[in-house]
């Protein structure tokens, strides 16, 4: 074969295999990842330094309707928050999730078996209820549209970005976020509409997002349970059921609770100190033994406890509260009163402050109680009360003259 008729054939061999096809995306069945290649940076104000910014890229394929969020790293956190951020904006989630073979991602992608994804990575797909598939090894043609809105996006939001300066972080989130509102709602070169109006009609087609946020969670396996049923975690102390103490569990904490697990089963959740926060306790009643437990004192606890020993007791208790300018001030003086019951017995109590009221004295205090308790006067008081009421009794009902007739009174 000549030269120039291998050049030829060869032509034409490569045509052929290097056709291409219009893909047809179906609405809501995939949503594409990646990370921008372009990074942006801001300067931090305190020390002068640049910080180099990366951005997360999410597209719906069907509408082209993308998300763009700047992260300060590509490690794990930032890129799983990526995530559910983007599902937020969207407001839906996709039937399948097509990202890059990321470390943060995927632990491995062989040619034969099953795909290994990272713990994390896994666990937010299966709360998003979506199927994480990675695209193959050096083939991105398998997320083209995020791979196109990547550079698209070096034009629409970096290079139009590129001649101003930032001095946060939060500047430039902002900006950016600015920049990609007019991005998705720019009408299509060669479509009608823009990717926003697109958009609306995908939405239907996704599916719901779940009640709560995907929280990313940490793990802290074999902590101590202290003797006094508490973990430490920070600095800061939560309970978990008495019987736990002296055993080992593992914690899962996320930004806002820290749970804590005895093999499979949890046995305790907390919210979680901000942090900065020391030596603060978090304990639920329901952990502490019986003999731990108490109630606050508390007017109202202490007006109940008064009208079970009975009325007369209610009303001193009442009247001391109402001889102060703040409750708080009742509560010791109420206390001593009430206190009295277990030196001598609710009965003689209650005997007292009747005495006392009935006496004249018209806010009783431990100092007139007692003094009656102790010289016995309540005792007297009642009995001479029995006595009274015994005689009364026997007295009768006395009638007149003009009941049994005589004298002038006869029928």
């Amino acid at each position: 074969m000549g030269y120039t008729k291998y050049c030829q054939g060869y032509s034409e061999y490569t045509i052929i295999n290097k056709l291409t096809s219009h893909l047809e995306h179906k609405p809501g069945a995939a949503v594409e990842v990646d990370w921008s290649g372009p990074s942006m940076a801001y300067v931090d104000t305190s020390t002068g330094e640049i910080v180099t910014v990366y951005l997360f890229v999410g597209t719906l394929p069907y509408s082209q309707y993308s998300y763009v969020e700047p992260c300060r790293d590509m490690k794990m956190d930032s890129f799983i928050r990526a995530h559910i951020h983007m599902y937020e904006f969207f407001g839906g989630v996709a039937t399948r999730l097509v990202c890059d073979n990321l470390k943060t991602g995927v632990v491995s992608h062989p040619k034969e078996g099953e795909v290994v994804l990272t713990v994390d990575y896994e666990a937010m797909g299966s709360h998003y209820q979506t199927a994480i598939m990675p695209a193959s090894i050096r083939k991105p043609k398998q997320k083209a549209s995020v791979e196109g809105t990547v550079g698209k996006i070096a034009t629409a939001i970096i290079a139009r970005l590129r001649n101003e300066a930032f001095y946060s972080f939060e500047d430039l989130k902002a900006a950016v976020a600015k920049k990609l509102y007019g991005f998705n709602h720019e009408s299509f070169q060669k479509r009608e509409g823009s990717r926003y109006d697109s958009y609306l009609d995908e939405k239907p087609f996704l599916h719901p997002l779940p009640s709560v946020p995907y929280e990313i969670a940490t793990w802290v396996y074999g902590r101590k349970v202290n003797i006094d049923y508490h973990v430490v975690f920070e600095y800061n102390r939560y309970s978990c059921p008495y019987q736990y103490a002296r055993k080992s569990v593992d914690l899962k904490v996320t930004d806002s609770t820290v749970e804590i697990y005895s093999g499979s089963a949890r046995i305790a959740t907390h919210n979680r100190f901000p942090s900065g926060r020391r030596n603060q306790y978090s304990t639920h009643p329901e952990d502490m033994p019986d003999k731990f437990k108490f109630s606050p004192w508390d007017d109202i606890r202490i007006k109940n406890w008064a009208r079970s020993i009975g009325d007369y007791t209610a009303q001193a208790i009442d009247r001391i509260f109402e001889g102060v300018p703040i409750k708080e001030q009742g509560y010791t003086p109420a206390l001593a009163v009430l206190r009295l019951s277990n030196k001598y017995s609710e009965a003689r109590l209650e005997a007292a402050c009747e005495f006392a009221i009935t006496s004249g004295i018209k806010k009783p205090r431990y100092h007139h109680l007692n003094s009656i308790l102790a010289s016995n006067q309540d005792k007297i008081y009642v009995e001479r009360k029995k006595a009274d009421a015994k005689e009364h009794s026997q007295m009768g009902y006395l009638r007149g003259s003009s009941y049994y007739g005589g004298d002038n009174d006869d029928q």
